[in-house]
């Protein structure tokens, strides 16, 4: 399950029921927010959650003063320096995946297209990046979005592309099923052109809340999945009215699920059902 149904920091000890909610509800893993830069906290909810028995996975996203692909080569390099620090924590957290845009800004846009200037910014990035964590212990899974929440990866082909251009076996690929509701012809198709380097994969419905009850092709994406031989996570993810300091990414304006803990079991449920 992804924490970010909840809050972009679940380090305090009030997240602890909904952790403990989670396992009773059939989730072996957790994906953790990583925006406080500060290793420490990590820990100590690393080894909570090992108690409970839930393996922690990282999330994280840059914004537009760490914008890999920035114009501004301070602000490319502070974009490296976070994404450091992310593994700092990711490897305080006792997590082997870090997940996310981390290849450029969230809601970040120009106003046109990717240049080929951008493209080798985000491939130097990743190629900095990717030896980082590999000392770490950490592979990347770096997740196209769709056109309205960022322009250098749309689609799983650009993702794909992206991760063989960086070239590095830490550097690999996360599938979104909402981005690729916006973004993709054919769920089947997107499978196929990435699953050389397919890495993890979120389940989300087309408005964010409760998968199994919107208009995603699940039939096709589960059924891809099992021919492509897919073997990793499937995480739910999910969003609320509960992050405004994410609102203007995730464009989540009002609830559309009975409650947090409602959606997390019946996503559950559904997932085990498909899988």
């Amino acid at each position: 399950m992804n924490m970010l149904l909840w809050s972009t920091d679940v380090t305090g000890d009030e997240y602890l029921p909904i952790f403990e909610m989670l396992k009773d509800a059939g989730y072996e893993g957790v994906e953790v927010p990583i925006f406080e830069l500060d290793p420490e906290p990590y820990v100590a909810l690393g080894d909570r959650l090992r108690e409970i028995g839930l393996e922690p996975i990282g999330v994280t996203a840059r914004g537009e003063d760490a914008n890999p692909i920035s114009a501004d080569p301070e602000v490319r390099r502070a974009g490296l320096r976070e994404n450091v620090q992310t593994l700092d924590c990711t490897q305080a957290l006792g997590a082997s995946v870090v997940l996310g845009p981390l290849q450029t800004g969230l809601g970040v846009f120009t106003g046109s297209g990717p240049t080929r200037e951008e493209w080798a910014w985000a491939v130097d990035h990743l190629q900095a990046l990717s030896p980082a964590a590999d000392e770490r212990g950490i592979t990347l899974a770096i997740e196209p979005l769709n056109r309205f929440e960022q322009y250098l990866t749309n689609t799983a082909a650009d993702g794909a592309r992206l991760c063989r251009d960086v070239g590095h076996p830490c550097c690999r690929l996360m599938y979104d099923t909402f981005h690729a509701h916006i973004e993709e012809k054919d769920p089947r198709a997107a499978l196929q052109e990435c699953k050389d380097v397919l890495e993890h994969v979120h389940v989300s419905e087309n408005d964010r809340s409760t998968p199994g009850a919107g208009q995603v092709d699940w039939d096709t994406t589960f059924a891809a999945l099992r021919e492509i031989g897919y073997d990793g996570w499937y995480t739910v993810e999910a969003f609320g009215d509960r992050l405004p300091a994410l609102a203007a990414a995730t464009k989540i304006w009002r609830r559309m699920y009975e409650s947090e803990e409602q959606l997390a079991r019946d996503a559950a449920a559904f997932v085990r059902s498909r899988v």
